[in-house]
């Protein structure tokens, strides 16, 4: 394979990326609401060639090239988070700027801008005749993943029928290549009371108060030590064999778990009144041997939720959110951690990748990236939550990360990625298609699947 062509058109292609990643930061485009960007991608895949490009029932734009009977996909949610408070910003959002090696604006890192290197990669792959015989290139631009992370996949497995012999997320790695992550799930706890007159408070049972002891409880199961000095065994415990001996070393490469409270509610007849319910959100990420039926199970036996007994209700959200087209899809809100071995083939067809184009070590254009990415080791994992939940923790399709930008600019204010990056990640989606041996395949890639670990979700 010619490694020098490859990075010739890939950087050929860099004025091109920016400006198409510029033209879909200026499309606002929140959950559910993708369809101008959408219809962006599509015109973009046409004009390059794209021997096919569809768009399906929930609203995914996907691009074809070559007419092989394997897949190789290459995902990029094009759904952003809002702005938040605009005052944070020092330019338009959506307007943004560009200087010699940045691009500002929302959706940079997380994560349009690995939708335009994926575009372009595919395009490299026709242009100097990279796609391998039997297989066909299937770049997706999936929706809704910031509202309900890889409820877009589950679509596309259980309705579009498409099962991909594997998966590159492009979600931002910091110039690593990301071979798994930690699972979340979005737990419910619902506290009863009964309301009477602010005047005399006793005459009713305030669920405000039992909220507050069932957040501190909550508060301790995410910050205590896991030894015998507290009640409360703290999350931090599944780092340790004698809690987690089937899974304390994969749990020891992801993190420990967490849970925060990410939302509160009540309802009183009014502000002179005793509260009669009170709810809260919990933002729970699991990491490796934790089930969401053991995470559903820690809250439901807190000290403060078994005190206040039948009054006390803990479950698990869903998500049934219209897309932009329409449809609904109705999923439960548990995302599965996963982990792939190294040497999966998949894995190793980056990690091949990246060494003949770019060297061992994680490259960087500035100073800013620099700081996060100096002395990592090329082959790692991600903080948060992606696509991946569905492609391989739920079906165990093979995933595996790489993408422009980086993490720490996700859902932040000022938010910016790397022209350097679009062009590296590019040339590198060019250049694995060729380098992947499905001979290497064992019964399983999988170094961790909590979908295996008790977790009965069809």
């Amino acid at each position: 394979m010619d490694y020098a062509a490859i990075k010739k058109a890939a950087e050929a292609y860099g004025p091109a990326m920016t400006k198409f990643l510029r033209d879909m930061i200026a499309i606002p485009s929140e959950s559910c609401e993708e369809k101008g960007v959408v219809l962006r991608i599509k015109e973009e895949m046409e004009s390059l060639g794209y021997d096919k490009v569809e768009i399906d029932g929930l609203g995914n734009v996907i691009g074809w090239m070559g007419d092989g009977d394997k897949i190789i996909a290459i995902d990029s949610h094009i759904d952003t988070v809002g702005i938040g408070n605009i005052n944070n910003w020092e330019a338009d959002p959506y307007k943004g700027y560009e200087t010699d090696k940045i691009i500002y604006g929302r959706g940079g890192s997380d994560q349009e801008g690995g939708m335009a290197s994926a575009t372009y990669g595919a395009k490299i792959m026709k242009d100097l005749g990279l796609i391998p015989e039997g297989y066909k290139i299937m770049v997706v631009g999936s929706v809704q993943e910031e509202d309900c992370d890889g409820m877009c996949w589950q679509y596309i497995y259980n309705v579009d029928k498409i099962v991909p012999e594997f998966v590159i997320s492009t979600e931002p790695t910091d110039g690593g290549i990301y071979r798994g992550h930690r699972g979340r799930m979005e737990i419910r706890v619902d506290v009863k009371g009964v309301s009477c007159h602010g005047s005399a408070p006793e005459r009713g049972d305030n669920a405000i108060y039992k909220m507050a002891d069932i957040l501190q409880d909550v508060r301790a199961l995410n910050e205590n030590p896991a030894d015998d000095s507290v009640e409360i065994k703290g999350l931090v415990k599944m780092l340790d064999p004698k809690y987690n001996p089937d899974h304390y070393e994969d749990a020891r490469f992801l993190g420990r778990g967490t849970c925060t409270t990410s939302q509160i509610f009540y309802t009183s007849p009014s502000r002179c009144a005793v509260a009669d319910s009170c709810a809260i959100s919990i933002d729970r990420r699991m990491t490796a041997g934790e089930t969401y039926k053991s995470c559903l199970k820690e809250i439901e036996d807190l000290p403060s939720v078994k005190k206040y007994g039948d009054d006390v209700k803990v479950s698990m959200y869903w998500y049934d959110r219209p897309a932009w087209t329409g449809e609904v899809y109705k999923t439960e809100c548990f995302f599965p951690t996963w982990i792939n071995k190294e040497s999966a083939p998949h894995v190793q067809a980056l990690i091949d990748a990246h060494h003949a184009l770019w060297g061992e070590t994680r490259l960087w254009a500035d100073d800013t990236a620099k700081a996060k990415r100096e002395g990592r080791p090329l082959t790692d994992k991600w903080t948060f939550s992606t696509n991946g939940v569905s492609i391989q923790g739920r079906y165990g399709i093979p995933c595996v990360g790489f993408g422009p930008g980086a993490e720490s600019q996700a859902h932040a204010p000022n938010e910016i990625t790397w022209k350097q990056d679009l062009v590296v990640c590019a040339a590198l989606y060019a250049a694995v298609p060729m380098l992947y041996k499905p001979g290497d395949k064992t019964e399983s890639a999988t170094s961790f699947r909590q979908e295996l670990t008790g977790n009965d979700i069809k």
